[in-house]
């Protein structure tokens, strides 16, 4: 059998996912001959980060990258990389456990009587490695899990109603009420050896149809629990009665909030922010039965957003859809069309279902951070363990066309046309990693010492940007050498036979216009699948949290990542953990701290306005700057001095005065085709293709904006589309959890 040689455009997460799985059977250099073409010095696409030389190592990012401890294929993959690389035990981050740590603090902010409070949620530990997780949970399970949300939730607001003396006593008088509680206690009762005494009598009053059958949202919640757990066990769907069940107990609890807990919102956060989370899971349940998710799938409710799904299904409209977690969650994903914060917009199925991924399936902490940039935990182990197992890497190739033909009744990409956009000074290839106390990361800028001379001194001399769609250095080059950049022409059957696009969707069009005028599926999913600019900021600092006036009510150890903030800038992660791994000579900061938001953007001007970077990135200092000297007071009082911003909290080696002190921070916007995030618009799902769904036979998309069972630009989207690209050419792996999460449960 003859070696297939595969082309692998791109370097992001689903990229090298796809490469990782298809090395990881033995002897697979018999089958497969892999070359990866890359733009510019580094892997990562919108994940890629850089140690910045001329300040201290610092890390530098294309924004805030936090792992959600339900990324179960994520986490099986990076622990593959780890324990398959097996770095000596004398390096630092040579396991996956030293490379992420769990997270257990969300914060987040309310807006309320033009003041900014602080709504902290320490979400508990769960043991086990997020790894030996999983997402595929039954529709009853799924009920269970959120049940057991609620029940604590129920019982805390309950306590403290007690406390003002309003009534917790709930009245069942309607016979078809009774008759559900009636079902419920039998099935309750068949299942549990043991039966508290209130909640038997509450049986047996509903079973007697009494005229008034008495209860308390604990006792019912509780009763809803056990039910749920009878069903997870069974997963029996067809019994309408077993919907209503959950329905009347939901609802009367809701009526219960309406009647007996609304006035008590105003004067106590802690009941506003119990009856919020209680009236968001509770619209949830109503909505999951109400739209038969059971038996239509997630994807059924993605002609809804979210926010709209929620009002649909009873949530208070101004108390729980503009609520902090929903605010949050849109910001979490950046979810607004063309990045204007008056359009929220995110598919009600995708959003639902990875809320409750989120909060029910997972290990560890919620969260996971990582111990050193992006580029250094992630993309530098996977480079390293492909490098060794014979994948080839062409750095400073861009992409610049792919183009398809028809051979009877097939269709292939026949040809890819490469940018080469440097002269490597040796006939070896690139070596891209630079050690940073002993940690092999990527720089910040390439390594200019393996360039030819010549080019690297134009490429400083006009500031030219080798990743950006935008770049000069094509113009730079025709003027100072009288031709354009070098280029080569890939040939099916001579340089490739299977070719992976790992490159965003965003991508499509200006690279694939000739294969979207032969398939119109691939031109509607390049049409309809939306991507969003993004802004980043990193400011290092001279005074730590506490310093700066942060104090976290739940008196947390952890540090803050917080969220559903003023606009832009939405969310700040604090991030002095990564100080250890810098590498500040003398003078040291003592704190970082990381702002990223959506970035207002609607349209994208073409390749040959060379400065629309520039402009947009100046907008990005210019609210960088606004953040600071009038919007971060509420959280750190400490910063300012009356209402003016003290400019000496930002970290500068130069020692310069005034807001000037800001030019010595980082920031950044991401507008770059390959750097935009990826979102779930409503009804764009549609329009995802699989990884082999074009009418191209030897193409194979891969990343976030395929069709994965999560459909939604993160992580452990991406990871699952590489898992996908792998399995439909090599057959391996063949389970990827949760890809199913938007077929019907029946």
């Amino acid at each position: 059998m003859n070696k297939q040689k595969v082309a692998i455009l791109g370097g992001g997460v689903s990229a090298m996912t796809a490469a990782v799985y298809m090395t990881e059977q033995e002897n697979w250099q018999e089958r497969y001959d892999i070359t990866i073409y890359q733009q510019g010095w580094r892997l990562g696409g919108k994940g890629a980060s850089g140690r910045n030389p001329k300040h201290g190592e610092r890390i530098e990012e294309h924004g805030l990258h936090v792992w959600f401890g339900a990324y179960v294929n994520s986490f099986r993959m990076i622990e593959t990389v780890y324990d398959k690389l097996a770095r000596p035990s004398n390096k630092p981050i040579h396991t996956w456990e030293q490379a992420l740590k769990p997270h257990s603090l969300v914060v987040l902010q309310e807006y309320i009587d033009r003041q900014w409070q602080t709504w902290s949620v320490d979400f508990p530990t769960i043991p086990g490695n997020p790894a030996n997780g999983t997402l595929d949970l039954h529709f009853w399970q799924i009920l269970k899990l959120l049940a057991a949300w609620l029940h604590k939730w129920v019982d805390d607001i309950e306590d403290e109603v007690v406390k003002t003396h309003k009534t917790t006593q709930l009245i069942t008088r309607k016979n078809r009420d009774k008759s559900l509680l009636a079902h419920l206690g039998q099935e309750v009762s068949n299942f549990f050896d043991d039966i508290e005494d209130k909640a038997k009598r509450l049986f047996d009053d509903a079973e007697q149809q009494i005229q008034e059958v008495l209860s308390t949202p604990k006792l019912l919640i509780a009763q809803l629990d056990a039910f749920l757990t009878v069903r997870g066990s069974d997963h029996r769907l067809g019994n309408k009665k077993d919907h209503l069940v959950v329905w009347y107990m939901v609802r009367k609890i809701r009526r219960w909030l309406k009647s007996e807990v609304n006035d008590l919102i105003d004067d106590n956060p802690i009941i506003r922010r119990l009856y919020i989370c209680l009236d968001l899971g509770i619209a949830m349940i109503i909505g999951l039965l109400r739209d038969k998710v059971y038996s239509r799938g997630f994807g059924y409710i993605d002609k809804y957003d979210f926010k709209q799904w929620l009002s649909r299904n009873g949530a208070n409209e101004t108390l729980s859809v503009e609520s902090a977690p929903v605010r949050g969650f849109y910001d979490l994903v950046f979810g607004y069309e063309d990045g204007d914060f008056e359009k929220p917009n995110v598919e009600a199925g995708v959003a639902s279902l990875a809320m409750l991924r989120i909060m029910l399936c997972y290990r560890g902490g919620v969260m996971w951070k990582m111990q050193a940039g992006m580029g250094d935990i992630i993309f530098a182990p996977i480079y390293e363990l492909l490098k060794a197992r014979g994948v080839k890497f062409e750095f400073f190739n861009q992409v610049e066309a792919l183009k398809g033909v028809t051979c009877g009744e097939s269709n292939y990409v026949d040809e890819i046309t490469i940018i080469e956009q440097v002269k490597l000074n040796s006939a070896q290839s690139y070596s891209p990693l630079m050690p940073v106390k002993d940690l092999p990361c990527w720089p910040s800028e390439p390594i200019w010492g393996q360039i030819d001379k010549q080019q690297v001194e134009l490429i400083q001399q006009h500031e030219v940007n080798l990743e950006s769609y935008w770049s000069n250095w094509e113009s730079i080059y025709q003027h100072t050498f009288g031709q354009p950049l070098p280029r080569k022409t890939l040939k099916r059957a001579v340089d490739f036979d299977l070719v992976i696009f790992g490159i965003s969707v965003a991508g499509l069009s200006p690279l694939c216009e000739n294969l979207l005028d032969q398939d119109e599926k691939l031109k509607q999913q390049a049409t309809n699948v939306k991507t969003v600019a993004t802004q980043a900021m990193q400011l290092w600092l001279t005074k730590t949290d506490s310093e700066l006036g942060f104090h976290d009510p739940s008196q947390s150890d952890e540090r803050p990542i917080l969220s559903a903030f003023s606009k832009p800038f939405d969310t700040w992660a604090a991030m002095s953990n990564l100080l250890e791994v810098e590498d500040w000579k003398d003078q040291k900061p003592r704190n970082i701290a990381y702002f990223c938001s959506a970035f207002t953007c609607a349209n994208y001007p073409p390749p040959s306005d060379h400065h629309f970077p520039e402009r947009m990135k100046a907008e990005v200092k210019e609210n960088g700057l606004k953040k600071l000297t009038s919007q971060m007071q509420p959280l750190w009082p400490e910063a300012y001095h009356g209402d003016d911003f003290d400019w000496n909290v930002l970290f500068d080696r130069g020692n310069t005065s005034g807001a000037t002190r800001f030019d010595a921070q980082y920031w950044r916007v991401n507008v770059d085709p390959s750097e935009r995030y990826v979102l779930s618009v409503v009804g764009s799902s549609k329009f995802r293709l699989a990884t082999n769904e074009t009418v191209f036979s030897n193409l194979y998309l891969t990343g976030d904006w395929i069709k994965t069972g999560v459909n939604a630009g993160c992580v452990e989207a991406a990871v699952m589309a590489g898992m996908q690209t792998s399995r439909a050419i090599t057959g391996y792996p063949e389970q990827i959890s949760g890809e199913q999460g938007f077929a019907p449960f029946d």
